[in-house]
């Protein structure tokens, strides 16, 4: 048992070459920039979309309600701002990261 524990340890101790590690992708700082950029547009995007799809429900299934319609337009009026706000910075982005 001793002897698995100090085979554990010694390989846990062990330095890592590059050259063991096989398909490392080597990523630049640009493009964990713009990767993780992408990522932020896709989500907030998508967080948009969903708002615009609750305020459409609020608005079919309360319309006779004035509060709840205004509610509703307020979220797909800001929604469609946020979606708008969110493809120029895209566009600008990619503009000065070249990609475009």
């Amino acid at each position: 048992m001793t002897h698995l524990l100090t085979n554990f340890a010694q390989s846990m101790n062990a330095k890592i070459d590059s050259g063991d590690i096989k398909n490392l992708p080597a990523l630049t700082a640009d493009q964990v920039l713009h990767n993780g950029l992408n990522i932020f547009y896709f989500v907030v995007g998508a967080v948009a979309v969903l708002a615009i799809i609750i305020a459409g429900f609020y608005f079919v299934t309360d319309g006779s309600n004035p509060a709840t319609v205004t509610k509703a337009k307020n979220i797909i009026i800001y929604s469609v701002m946020g979606i708008v706000i969110v493809i120029a910075a895209f566009a600008l982005t990619q503009f000065v990261m070249g990609s475009f």
